[in-house]
């Protein structure tokens, strides 16, 4: 009588590890792809934002360059009254202080920062959301062993759960992303 009430207290603390562990897994599993909605979401609020500033500042700068090479090619007219000179000065002190460079022979035209930094974040939020699918594919294959293999599947049927799929590529992911579509929205 003793070892029926041992084994049947050792069966039931096995279900209950089985059960938990389950439980812990399916928990993986929602926790895992919710990272990847959180990455999405970061991807879908911030790159459009990041592009539509770049091409702000690219309109800017390039609006700022161009009355530059402007006012300087006027100031270097032979034929200009001493007024006209310092009047062409003044606006491009202006103009070179609106940049925020230093002018010598060209401006360093700072897009190209934008440029790297749009790259950059561009680059990092696609590597975080490869890496939260990676974390969410291993999970769901975690969770799929433990719900078909022997005796996890016993449990796993009784509370009725069934297997995942990974996540794979669609025909539209595995299409390369535009940078020049984006930029000529």
């Amino acid at each position: 009588m003793i070892v029926a009430i041992i084994i049947l207290v050792v069966i039931v603390l096995i279900g209950i590890g089985f059960y938990n562990s389950l439980i812990g897994k399916k928990n993986q599993v929602n926790n895992a792809f919710s990272a990847i909605d959180v990455m999405l979401k970061k991807r879908f609020d911030l790159l459009p934002n990041l592009i539509e500033t770049v091409k702000q500042y690219m309109n800017y700068e390039e609006g700022l360059l161009g009355k530059i090479v402007e006012l300087r090619s006027k100031a270097s007219t032979p034929n200009i009254s001493n007024e006209e000179r310092l009047d062409i000065d003044k606006q491009l002190s202006t103009s070179i202080k609106g940049l925020m460079v230093n002018v010598e022979n060209y401006p360093d035209l700072k897009a190209n920062n934008s440029f790297i930094n749009l790259q950059t974040t561009w680059t990092e939020s696609e590597e975080q959301i490869a890496a939260a699918r990676r974390t969410y594919n291993a999970s769901v294959t975690d969770y799929n062993n433990a719900i078909m293999m022997f005796p996890g599947s016993i449990f796993a049927g009784m509370m009725n759960y069934q297997a995942i799929n990974v996540l794979a590529n669609t025909e539209e992911e595995r299409k390369n992303i535009s940078a020049k579509e984006l930029f000529n929205n």
